[in-house]
């Protein structure tokens, strides 16, 4: 099932929505990493559900557990085991799908593919998996130091943050629940998530990720192209629907007089339309992307649907799930970001 994400610094993850457990092994770290676990617990707490009023109100402490690969609060060069445990699962909330297959998920191709299928939210498909991925992302932070990942609520619905990522100031991305760093549209985007909840509905968005302080020379042609791999990474994510960087769709609009970076004589680039890639190699320059999420594909509205048998049914969604996922989405993009770079980083060498 393709449990296993990178190279060198790779992830393999295991765990399912409402299994006792998820967690994961982190292989391929160097040794000598000072890890601060207290850090890793504030990414898990980023993504966690139950936050506020504009995400699932599952309730889980998301608490993550070392088994290995540490000792005395440095990494070691082994393997490094973790567990989360589940601990509010509310498996009823689901059997209404015992047999039916919800619009817009993963429910029939897995049936279809595996023969059977956890229909406890989800089991393996259920967005639960990312906080693997979360820890996975936060050791990679602190083994590529010097590289600085941020990611920020740029949109929800049609309401637009209508700043180019220069002018941000991340450290204004946790003042708010939707992770937006500008006072006036993440309010907006709060009160309209509220209120698309209250219609029992859901709504999509995107987030935007800035990377910083990238040496020049990382990704590895031809197959292995640096973007190509961001790419890969974030289409992974539940939800996702699209990814652009540096430019992306709006080059295609333009001449090459107008997108070309011209060079500066240190060699930076007078403007960075190439988004920090060059032939899918990193150049220096600040690498951004944005990932565009659907909406949750669960609404609490009645909706047509099939059974395993092929009979028309009707089913309305039930449980704890997000109206808009993008808020809790921003950590996972980081994280999944970060695993990229480490791994290219170690490939590099």
């Amino acid at each position: 099932m393709s449990n296993t994400f990178g190279k060198i610094f790779t992830l393999t993850t295991f765990g399912e929505s409402h299994g006792e457990a998820i967690g994961g092994v982190i292989d391929g770290c160097p040794a000598g990493v000072e890890l601060d676990l207290k850090a890793i617990q504030q990414e898990m707490d980023r993504r966690k559900p139950g936050q506020s009023k504009i995400v699932t109100q599952r309730k889980e402490p998301d608490e993550v557990r070392f088994l290995s690969g540490i000792f005395e609060g440095k990494t070691t060069g082994a393997s490094i085991g973790f567990i989360i445990e589940n601990v509010h699962q509310r498996s009823n909330d689901y059997s209404h799908i015992k047999d039916s297959y919800r619009p817009s998920h993963a429910d029939y191709t897995y049936d279809k593919k595996y023969g059977n299928r956890d229909y406890r939210g989800g089991g393996r498909t259920s967005a639960r998996e990312t906080a693997n991925w979360v820890v996975g992302g936060a050791v990679a932070k602190q083994a590529i130091p010097s590289i600085k990942i941020n990611a920020y609520t740029s949109s929800v619905g049609d309401i637009f943050l209508e700043k180019p990522y220069q002018d941000i100031d991340f450290d204004k991305v946790e003042s708010n629940i939707a992770r937006c760093p500008d006072d006036e549209t993440a309010e907006k985007m709060i009160e309209y998530i509220d209120s698309i909840r209250k219609q029992g509905d859901t709504v999509g968005g995107t987030v935007t990720c800035v990377i910083k302080n990238v040496p020049v020379g990382l990704g590895e042609p031809i197959f292995d192209k640096l973007h190509a791999q961001l790419g890969k990474a974030m289409l992974s994510i539940n939800a996702v629907k699209g990814f652009e960087y540096g430019s992306g769709f709006c080059g295609a609009k333009m001449k090459g007089s107008e997108h070309n970076d011209i060079f500066n004589a240190d060699a930076t680039t007078k403007t960075n339309l190439s988004g920090g890639i060059q032939g899918g190699i990193s150049n220096g320059m600040d690498i951004y992307f944005r990932v565009a999420f659907k909406p949750v594909a669960t609404i609490m509205q009645a909706q047509q649907t099939i059974d395993k048998e092929g009979n028309i049914v009707e089913m309305t969604g039930k449980g704890r799930h997000d109206p808009c996922v993008v808020p809790r989405a921003v950590p996972i993009v980081e994280a999944l970001a970060a695993m990229v770079l480490a791994d290219f980083t170690l490939l590099n060498k």
